[in-house]
């Protein structure tokens, strides 16, 4: 033998000499994952991160499911808390082509589990085969006494219910009483009927019982995480007065008109006490004078840091009434969580490992070249600061929790490690599963989706600069039609204190209705900063930067001015209320309107019960109008039926007959228009 057949030979023999069978034992094992499982949607990355969905949402899974030879198969998804057991079982159905479905909804926040088995079903092949069989007049008894077997086997696998059990039991002797009789046609007819079908399906013995390779994680959210409407204020300009610093009584008592505009979250920038270090002043000069209050993004003073509150706007017993009071109108407070500090603030003495210093032992300021920002630091994440940083900024999120607050606006988190955000948001979900993260993050694409992979439940988006007609098509369909729309949930700001973007700049109130109906009907998250409202515009000249910004002096605004927008707030915040399609971001649909300047979309439920189209001018200057087609195909209808139509705007109705149809804007009176269709 030579030396080649050899190596050979004593390659497989040396299997059987391992000890206690372990090959043995992984053969069987494989040999019983005989159920092929694969594509499996929705799962992000692999099962590294969560699938998200909100409480009451369907969770539609589907996968490859198949099998060797001719023999049935079924499957099933399971799933429950990711701690414990599973706890739920669905049916998977049948699509086509080795395509199956299954769906599973969730009533309360929290983490949760999924996976997939599959069985080759033995009841169901013998159904089957005994049909055809029995059609071609060439069922026997063995065939029968296989039927026989199937039920008896049932009974003793221990699947099913104590009822199930006892009817297996009773199944078994009615069919042994036909075989006594010599009554063939009573066997088959007994295990054809629709009770024997639901109770094997039930009970029946799962053989080659085989389960997807991993479980998928699903984080669950309270709703607002997917569907909420904001503005923006600061606190210190609510006093009505550029003299006098607002208070939180001041932001209690514009509550009720901030109520009749209809929002759901009242978001405050930083609110805690205000460094005097490299104070900036109006404009962001770097020469402030003696009344400046400087930016509140450069958080800590003697007064305290991230912790504390800025003692002219209030104690914290002013605060807690506030929250109180927010409630009581139909709003949730949420603050800013700006991971940076002054050069006053209290950590840099207690904990200077936390900071980064020069050579020349000086501290290093915030940078962005070419931008530079002296009035603040930034805290670093590893070497002498792992832990100590991440538990302390923990530990501020979870004293906010205390104080009532249960969302957070997350200052520029894409400077911050992933690591440490997808630690930190676990911890707090830990104790409140419904808290709530937004990612300010404008960057590049992929760092976004990644923040979202890592807990965040709301982000930032390009939204703010997407004007044109094919760019918001192409923009909404990746949000809504990608992979990201499982993990990723945009927050259409219209505009922020740091941005003021050059359309509303150039288009007048016209722009800002138009910016306005686009993002609280797109967006199952929307916000707007105080003063759109007004149709504020003036910009540093060149800049996508507000002239006379909040950021660095104490304003004040006639909230009710002419020319406002107020009722086009509340009209949309309302719609969004009452119309469920509008509850769910990738309810959306593109549709063809012959006009390039002219977006035209829908928004429906699965059922088609809340179905609403809106016509929107994108050009702020000039009349715009074109024929565009009603989805009628949708309904069912062919091209020349009619729907019924309700104008949410005027309350007027219609009927419109044919698949083309005619509409005109006037951006001068309204930019936008919205239909409500029945059949």
């Amino acid at each position: 033998m030579s030396d080649a057949v050899e190596a050979v030979v004593k390659a497989k023999k040396a299997p059987k000499q391992e000890e206690g069978g372990a090959v043995e034992h992984r053969l069987m094992a494989l040999a019983e994952n005989r159920i092929a499982i694969e594509g499996v949607t929705p799962e992000i990355d692999g099962g590294r991160f969560a699938v998200k969905r909100v409480e009451g949402e369907p969770l539609v899974v589907e996968a490859d499911v198949f099998g060797d030879g001719h023999d049935k198969i079924a499957a099933a998804l399971v799933y429950g808390p990711s701690d414990a057991p599973f706890s739920g079982e669905v049916p998977l159905t049948f699509v086509e082509n080795d395509r199956w479905t299954a769906s599973v909804t969730f009533d309360r926040p929290g983490p949760y589990r999924y996976s997939i088995i599959a069985w080759r079903d033995i009841y169901a092949t013998w159904r089957d085969e005994a049909k055809k069989k029995r059609d071609a007049g060439k069922l026997t008894d063995l065939e029968l006494t296989e039927a026989r077997h199937l039920v008896r086997d049932a009974h003793g696998s221990g699947r099913g219910s104590v009822e199930d059990r006892a009817a297996l039991e009773a199944l078994s002797k009615r069919l042994d009483e036909y075989a006594a009789k010599g009554d063939g046609e009573g066997q088959y007819a007994l295990m054809q009927e629709e009770a024997t079908v639901a109770l094997l399906s039930a009970a029946g013995l799962r053989v080659n019982l085989s389960r997807y390779d991993h479980d998928v994680p699903v984080w669950v959210d309270r709703t607002a995480a997917a569907f909420s409407a904001w503005y923006e204020i600061f606190p210190r300009s609510q006093s009505g007065d550029v003299n006098r610093h607002g208070t939180f009584d001041d932001v209690i008592a514009r509550l009720p008109e901030i109520e009749e505009m209809g929002f759901d979250v009242l978001y405050f920038p930083p609110i805690h006490p205000i460094g005097k270090t490299n104070r900036k002043g109006k404009n962001n000069t770097l020469t402030p004078g003696e009344t400046d209050p400087g930016s509140p993004y450069a958080i800590g003073s003697a007064d305290g840091g991230h912790d504390a509150l800025h003692p002219e706007l209030g104690t914290f017993e002013d605060f807690a009434r506030l929250v109180k009071a927010a409630k009581g109108h139909g709003l949730e407070i949420a603050i800013d969580f700006a991971i940076q500090c002054s050069p006053d603030h209290p950590w840099i003495k207690s904990h200077p490992e936390w900071f980064d210093w020069r050579p020349d032992g000086t501290i290093k300021f915030a940078e962005n070249p070419p931008k530079k920002y002296e009035d603040i630091v930034n805290v670093h994440f590893y070497r002498g600061a792992l832990p100590s940083i991440w538990y302390a900024l923990r530990d501020i999120v979870l004293f906010w929790l205390d104080n009532g607050v249960r969302i957070f606006r997350v200052d520029n988190p894409h400077t911050k490690p992933f690591p440490f955000w997808e630690w930190m948001i676990a911890e707090v979900r830990k104790v409140d599963p419904g808290a709530i993260f937004l990612a300010e993050a404008f960057t590049r694409p992929k760092v976004m989706k990644r923040l979202a992979k890592v807990g965040y439940n709301q982000s930032y988006s390009y939204f703010t600069w997407r004007n044109l007609k094919w760019e918001l098509e192409a923009y909404l369909n990746e949000l809504t039609g990608e992979e990201c729309a499982e993990y990723m949930r945009p927050n259409f700001f219209v505009n922020t204190p740091d941005i003021n973007p050059v359309y509303l700049q150039v288009s007048g109130r016209p722009g800002f209705r138009t910016r306005l109906a686009l993002a609280a009907t797109l967006g199952g998250n929307y916000g707007v900063y105080s003063g759109f409202e007004l149709c504020e515009f003036l910009p540093v000249p060149g800049k996508e930067e507000y002239l006379n910004s909040e950021k660095y002096e104490i304003r004040a605004f006639d909230w009710k001015a002419p020319g406002n927008i107020r009722d086009d707030i509340a009209f949309f915040n309302r719609l969004r209320r009452e119309e469920p399609a509008l509850h769910d971001f990738r309810s959306l649909a593109f549709f063809n309107f012959y006009n390039d300047r002219v977006l035209y979309y829908a928004k429906r439920t699965a059922d088609r019960s809340s179905y609403l189209l809106f016509i929107v001018t994108l050009d702020p200057h000039q009349p715009q109008g074109g024929h565009f087609e009603v989805p009628l195909w949708e309904f069912g209808l062919s091209d020349d039926r009619s729907v019924r139509v309700e104008d949410m705007v005027t309350g007027q109705r219609h009927v419109w007959q044919g698949k083309m149809q005619h509409w005109w804007l006037n951006p001068a009176e309204r930019p936008y228009a919205v239909f409500k269709i029945t059949v």
